[in-house]
């Protein structure tokens, strides 16, 4: 069996070593022929995921069309603001292979509001697709650490082919036919994930992270909710589970991300010398659309897009918050 996995940032990377080290044939592809070339010739993405060795056998590609051909399987590992570029320009050939979808991108697309399997179907009609989620710390499985997600897709049948694709004795994967609630709680927590960070930065204690992501996951429940999804996804992996890794872990890109925010770094210049997509910055502005459209209350949201987009000082977001009129729990 061929995969092809499209992305060659650090989960990108990640699973073609996984799917790889299981014996499969795979191709990584990447948009950038430096990028490609460099862990070529080191059988390492230094820029992306330094310190992991790529088995060889894993064939690094520049040329979607040969990284796709006679595949059975493409995973999607593109940022999510890019998920639509790279289809139109590439439709003709992806379309020619009847390979199964998996997306393993935890955004959403900040024109449309839609997820991203939704963008899939746009381009691929019919075709079989899943969703990859759950809290997953890409080096974290690429030292073999101890994982569990979730396949999601609305054909159970291929949500369990897909879990069997990728489950090994370390990378555990479950089965869900919620496709909107999977995707949304990945997607939705990078929000929560960065307010952890800037309550970091502040120097802020564990009392306030339990807040944060106790009010924070009734914040993504209640949005999914309203888009769809079911309320008992994101009580599960990838809702709790996505939340508490993303919130908690030195390594996750969010979390750091709004550490450094909350330090005093002005989010602007920051995203600019930042390697790995941030993809919590996009989904808040999307999130909080999705919420106006739906008149659903998303206070951390809400703050932290005005302490990227708008300046606001990330101390008086926090106290705003703290200062809303009481209510019940």
């Amino acid at each position: 069996m061929k995969i092809t996995v499209l992305g060659d940032g650090a989960w990108g990377t990640t699973l073609a070593i996984l799917l790889k080290n299981k014996g499969f044939d795979v191709s990584l592809w990447g948009a950038f022929k430096d990028n490609i070339e460099s862990i070529s010739k080191a059988r390492e993405n230094t820029k992306f995921l330094p310190g992991i060795r790529l088995p060889d056998g894993i064939h690094l590609e520049i040329d979607i069309d040969k990284a796709c051909k006679d595949t059975n399987l493409i995973v999607f590992a593109i940022p999510s603001r890019f998920l639509r570029e790279i289809l139109a320009k590439n439709i003709d050939t992806l379309i020619e292979h009847r390979a199964g979808l998996v997306s393993v991108i935890k955004g959403l697309e900040q024109k449309t509001l839609k997820r991203m399997s939704e963008v899939l179907r746009e381009f691929f009609g019919d075709r079989d697709i899943a969703v990859l989620s759950g809290p997953s710390i890409a080096p974290e499985v690429a030292r073999g650490l101890p994982t569990a997600v979730v396949s999601a897709s609305a054909d159970e049948a291929f949500a369990c082919k897909v879990r069997d694709i990728f489950r090994t004795e370390r990378f555990r994967v479950y089965t869900n036919t919620d496709i909107i609630g999977v995707e949304l709680g990945g997607a939705l927590k990078n929000i929560i994930a960065i307010a952890a960070g800037i309550s970091d930065g502040l120097g802020f204690g564990a009392n306030a992270k339990a807040a944060l992501v106790t009010r924070g996951l009734a914040e993504i429940t209640r949005l999914g909710v309203a888009l769809g999804a079911s309320k008992e996804t994101f009580k599960g992996l990838s809702g709790l589970g996505d939340l508490v890794t993303t919130t908690v872990s030195p390594e996750g890109r969010n979390r750091s991300f709004g550490e450094a925010i909350g330090r005093g770094e002005d989010p602007e210049r920051l995203l600019k010398k930042t390697v790995s997509e941030i993809e919590g910055v996009w989904t808040s502005r999307a999130a909080l659309e999705l919420g106006k459209l739906y008149k659903i209350d998303l206070p951390i949201t809400q703050q932290v897009y005005l302490t990227l987009f708008e300046k606001k000082n990330p101390l008086t977001a926090v106290n705003e918050l703290m200062l809303r009129e009481p209510k019940p729990e």
